[in-house]
């Protein structure tokens, strides 16, 4: 979980939506996070879902009428308003983003919603046919015109039988969603950022394939981390077990090769290149057409040497651009992070160790240092992927201004 979601006081407003109950998982991934969360249930909320449940799961009352005893109508909304980190509404009915779109306020959430000034995340869930009316959409639109951020819907079959957009999305989504909404401070609004993440497949024939155990973790710390600074992320993937954030343009690949080509066509629009995929040092020089039969006998494979993505960016980046690698290495880590440093011409190298249980593919945590040409190396130790991801982007230097320096 993001550790900046600890200490913070949340508002999560549930309204009437079957998708109601799902907003239990969400309290309680808030609170096991270290937040505060005080939920508040329209009327029509409380007809799939009870108090009781939020009480339980959150610690705190549950705000379920403008008149609760004890709760005074005229100062505590207000005082919520204020002090309140931010608002989450999920799941959000399209009755609900109309009265916030309108200014209407007849009910606590809406009255309160109307008093603060603090971030707001909205969620929407309901049915395809009320999402897609252009009463819906226009309020959305003006909505975010407001400031206020939408995550979601996805898209599916839907409780009514209906297929199309109106599920409430996933989660984790809507999470990462509030963790940008809560960093305020956004240096790299209007700045593009590239990532590559994941691994390669190289092909041996149509069923057979060559890859490694990345699970595309750092890539996905990477991408959020970028949009909690308001960059615009770009995100070239191979094969992955992570989803990446909501909110990022993803392309997909299996090869290195395939990656390379994406990576170039979107290049050029970077203000930052961060190459954190585990790319494929060998392709199968000639990939069989049809399967291998399995027999007793060796099979030997050619391996011919695959570009070296990060390298080729470099040599090609502007005055402006900065470009950032990863050394995922097992021994002498520094050193062959150093001399790639300086082989791929980067600004910043990260060194990892790989093959540990604590550190590498597939884990939450790295052992990492950083390491810039001509300056000291910075020993980061044993951290969270997502802490290292912050302290990547802090090695850049950003600026009040939005602009980078290695």
């Amino acid at each position: 979980m993001h550790p900046d979601l600890a200490n913070r006081e949340i508002i999560l407003g549930v309204t009437g939506s079957i998708a109601a109950y799902k907003a239990c998982e969400i309290a309680s991934r808030l609170t096991e996070a270290g937040a505060t969360v005080r939920a508040a249930l329209t009327q029509s909320a409380q007809e799939f879902v009870g108090a009781v449940s939020f009480e339980g799961i959150t610690g705190n009352c549950v705000i379920t009428s403008m008149f609760d005893p004890g709760l005074n109508p005229e100062i505590e909304h207000i005082a919520l308003a204020k002090r309140a980190s931010a608002f989450l509404i999920a799941p959000a009915t399209a009755n609900i983003i109309a009265k916030m779109a309108h200014g209407l306020a007849d009910d606590w959430l809406s009255t309160t919603l109307l008093a603060t000034r603090a971030p707001i995340v909205i969620a929407p869930a309901m049915n395809t046919q009320m999402y897609t009316h252009v009463a819906t959409q226009e309020n959305i639109a003006t909505l975010k015109a407001r400031g206020c951020i939408f995550v979601g819907p996805d898209a599916g079959q839907l409780a009514c039988g209906d297929v199309g957009a109106g599920r409430l999305i996933e989660t984790p989504a809507i999470l990462e969603a509030l963790v940008c909404a809560l960093h305020v401070d956004k240096p790299l609004r209007g700045k593009k950022v590239l990532i590559t993440s994941g691994g390669n497949h190289e092909p041996i024939d149509p069923v057979r394939f060559i890859g490694n155990r990345s699970s595309g973790k750092m890539g996905h710390a990477l991408a959020l981390e970028a949009l909690r600074l308001g960059a615009e992320v770009t995100v070239v993937t191979g094969p992955h077990r992570v989803p990446l954030p909501h909110g990022v343009e993803t392309v997909e690949v299996e090869t290195a090769h395939e990656m390379l080509e994406a990576v170039e066509a979107h290049f050029e629009d970077c203000a930052v290149f961060i190459g954190a995929a585990a790319v494929a040092d060998y392709r199968v020089e000639r990939p069989a057409l049809d399967k291998h039969k399995h027999s007793d006998a060796m099979l030997t494979l050619s391996l011919v040497p695959n570009p070296d993505i990060a390298a080729s960016v470099s040599l090609r980046k502007r005055p402006d651009q900065i470009t950032v690698g990863f050394a995922a290495e097992t021994s002498h880590i520094t050193e062959h992070a150093q001399d790639k440093l300086k082989r791929k011409h980067l600004d910043l190298i990260v060194a990892n160790e790989v093959g540990v249980a604590e550190s590498g593919f597939g884990t939450d945590t790295d052992r990492a240092w950083l390491i810039k040409a001509n300056e000291a190396v910075v020993d980061l130790g044993l951290l969270a992927k997502t802490e290292l991801a912050q302290a990547v982007f802090s090695a850049l230097a950003l600026n009040g201004t939005g602009s980078l320096k290695a």
